[in-house]
Order: structure tokens, then sequence, then C-alpha cells
């Protein structure tokens, strides 16, 4: 099944890649105002050849996977709409969720039923969705169960809510039939002479000619990626659905948020989303000239700050290791033989949290660097960070991993990806030096 999707995907590269071929030497034909010569004009007709012959290719390709799909149906009956009263309060807020009837009551009822699904000797629970492992339905143990959508955006919004970093993101859906998504972005990496990659704008006289510009496009890839984990539960727990719920959801929404939130920073975008620290276009602002080792400075803020590209100055956050808050508090700027403290948050040491820099909250995170190293403080502005998502998590259980211990283990299935909006950094207009919405500070050393 997997092997179908795949040759469409090659299929559809390939005739986009000679459909783009065509298009440049229409273009270049165009824009040095003349005929095709006889040797594009040939090249033009095994274009054409070669797209009618995969797009036959790719027809039947289709129809093989739509046909597979169909063998291949939920052991699930369909839901029917109700055609009156548009359904109770939970399907107008959740569309798509099935009647009561099918549905469970609580988490900790879902997980059990789970855990039931796994014996050989138990009766599946009918309102269990089994979840397709590659693009068909599988047994339990592969590819396991769908959660409830109300469990599932409610395991995901708790994660949207505590992560200064996800939370933040700018997210975008993938459809159910879909395993990825391609965006039109700006290819755009100075503005010293144009906007958006070519548009200029010229202050024209009266009847003076336009000069013709345009903008640059390039295209933004997300294909999905699976992140998965484990989660212990020992039979006494599994005796009490409540706490078994509690329990699973702190951990599995803990266990997303963490793991979410370090790709989005360190991802390497291989096999996992890219993160800012690997992406082209970070800015690393340097130390100061003799700047001591696992030090912060009041020039190092004040220059991180200038680098941030002025439209994310409202957006960005400050994200810290905790390592460096006895350098954030002491740090100051020296007027001649006396200074002032730089960064004092609100009521000083009598009030928790962390206050601001240049006026945009600081977060201490697990995925910062050490103190003095590049990483260890960054501003960022994640509403230029694109995550896809596709649906909920899905969930499948075993009571043979751990047989020996008295523990069945859950298993969390998550579909995403991410990377930067920006291919690179900015150069503006009146300076040299590049701005962006993601800067760290080099390191000390």
């Amino acid at each position: 099944m997997g092997s179908n999707a795949d040759k469409i995907q090659e299929l559809t590269r390939l005739i986009d890649g000679k459909m783009t071929e065509l298009d440049n030497m229409k273009r270049n034909a165009e824009v040095e105002k003349r005929r095709p010569t006889a040797e594009e004009c040939a090249r033009a007709d095994e274009i054409m050849t070669e797209v009618g012959n995969l797009h036959r290719e790719l027809v039947l390709e289709k129809a093989e996977f739509e046909l597979r799909g169909k063998l291949s149906t939920s052991l699930r009956g369909p839901i029917k709409p109700e055609l009156h009263g548009g359904g109770d309060e939970l399907q107008r807020k959740y569309p798509g969720l099935p009647p009561k009837e099918m549905r469970f009551d609580s988490f900790g009822d879902y997980l059990m039923a789970v855990v039931r699904a796994a014996d050989p000797s138990m009766v599946v629970d009918k309102r269990l969705m089994r979840a397709a492992t590659g693009m068909g339905e599988a047994s339990p143990s592969d590819g396991g169960f769908l959660v409830q959508q109300d469990f599932a955006t409610g395991l995901i919004n708790k994660v949207y809510e505590q992560s200064p970093v996800v939370s933040r993101t700018t997210k975008i859906p993938i459809g159910a039939k879909s395993n990825g998504t391609k965006l039109n972005a700006v290819a755009e990496t100075s503005r010293a002479t144009s906007i958006w990659g070519g548009i200029i704008l010229y202050w024209l006289g009266e009847g003076a000619a336009k000069t013709p510009t345009k903008p640059e496009f390039r295209q933004i890839e997300l294909s999905l990626k699976k992140v998965a984990g484990l989660y212990y539960a020992t039979d006494e727990l599994l005796e009490d659905a409540a706490a078994l719920a509690s329990v699973a959801e702190q951990g599995f929404t803990q266990a997303l948020d963490v793991e979410l939130e370090r790709v989005i920073v360190r991802g390497t975008g291989a096999g996992q989303p890219l993160g800012i620290m690997n992406a082209p276009c970070l800015i690393t602002q340097t130390a100061e000239t003799g700047q001591l080792a696992n030090t912060i400075v009041a020039e190092n803020i004040i220059k991180m700050w200038s680098r941030l590209w002025s439209r994310s100055q409202a957006d960005a956050v400050w994200l810290v290791s905790q390592s460096i808050f006895p350098q954030l508090y002491t740090m100051g700027i020296t007027i001649g033989t006396s200074g002032f403290p730089l960064w004092v948050p609100p009521n000083g040491l009598a009030a928790s949290p962390n206050g601001t820099l240049m006026g945009r909250p600081v977060f201490a995170i697990e995925n910062c660097s050490a103190l003095g190293t590049t990483g260890d403080i960054i501003l960022a502005d994640f509403g230029e960070y694109l995550m896809a998502t596709k649906g909920g998590p899905q969930l499948a259980s075993s009571i043979h991993v751990q047989f020996i211990y008295d523990e069945t283990v859950f298993r969390i299935v998550f579909r995403c990806d991410g990377q930067p909006a920006w291919n690179a950094a900015l150069t503006p207009k009146d300076s040299s030096s590049t701005v962006g919405p993601f800067v760290v500070l080099a390191t000390r050393s």
C-alpha cells in the first residue's frame, strides 16, 4: 500500500518538473521577444509525449490506490448524521464525532477498552475505531485505535496551552487523505533593490514608461513525520479508570509538549521537523570583543534585538536556559563611574516570574543550551514557524511487552512536521546586517 502512495508522489513530481521545464522555455522566448527555436519546439514535443505517458501511469496508480482503499474499509460502520437537531452539544463542538451511544464517556473508559482489545480472549469494543498502518486498516497491535476526537483534541490543546513555543507556531491542519502539503512562499533574501524578491516601485514623471516587475516565489513542503512514545501502566492502576485517565493524560501531554518543543527548537529536519537552531535563516549575533566566557552582557541583548526583523518585534519571545538567570539579574549598563541594571522583573525578587526584556516575555525552557554556548538565549517569533499536524494522536496497547512485571504498555503516535517559513535571513535596504525572526547569541569562550 505504501508503494502506491510513493509512486503517485514520484509521478506527480516528475510531471511537475517537466511542465516547469516547458514553462521555462516559453518564458525565455517571451523575455527574449522571439519565436521558439527548432530545438525548443522539438524538446516541447518530447516533453508533451513524456507528460502524457506519465499522466496515464498516474491515473492507473490513483485508480489502484482508490480500489485498495475501498477494500480496506473500517470495521466500524458508517456514522449517520442526524437530519434534525444538528446532533448533541459535543457533536456540534467536534464535527464528525459519533452519536452518544457510539462514543466513550471518559478518557479512562476509552483506555480500558483499548486494553481489553489487546487481549485475544476479549471482544473488541464496537466504539473503537481502528487506526491505519500506512494507508490500510490494521490489527490493534500494529495500528492501534484512533483516540476519540474530543479526547484527542483535549490532549493536543493542553500541549498548545502549556508550551510557550508550540502554542505560538502557525498551525496548518492536514486533511485526512493527505500526508503533507506544499505552500507557496516569497523567495526574498534582500530588500536592497526590491521587495518580495522582485517588486520594484518607481516614481514616474508624466508619460514616463513603467518597467514591469514581479515577485519571486518558492515552495515549502511539509511531509508528515511520526513521533511515538510508550507509557507503562501497572495492573493496580488499570483497576481504576479515573486514575489511569488522569496519569496517562498528564504523561502523554507532557511528553508531547517536551518533544514538540525540542524539535521546533533543535530538530534536524531528517525524519523530524526542522528546528530553528538548524535553519538557514537563523541569525547568530557575535559576542563582544573581550567578553568573558559564560557571561551575558547588556550589549548582547541590545544587539540581538537589533537583528530581529522589525515586524516580529511585537510577537517575539525570549527563551532562556535557567542557568543564565544569575547573569540576567546582575546585568547592567555602565555610565561613567556608575551604572544601572538593565533587567528588573516586576517587583524585583519579591514576585515570581521572569518579567520581560525589551518588552517581550522571558521563558525558561529545557531545550536551551547551557550558559555560554550558542542557544542559551534565543529571541524568536514562532509565528514565522509553520507546524503541520494531522488530526490527533492514536493509541494502542499491549499486555505482552511487560507481562512479567504486571504492566500494560500504551503506545501513543502523533503525526506532524514543521519548519521556519523563512529559508534565509533578510538584508534590509538601509543596512548590511541581516535581520530575521530567529536570533541567537554566539558562544562566549
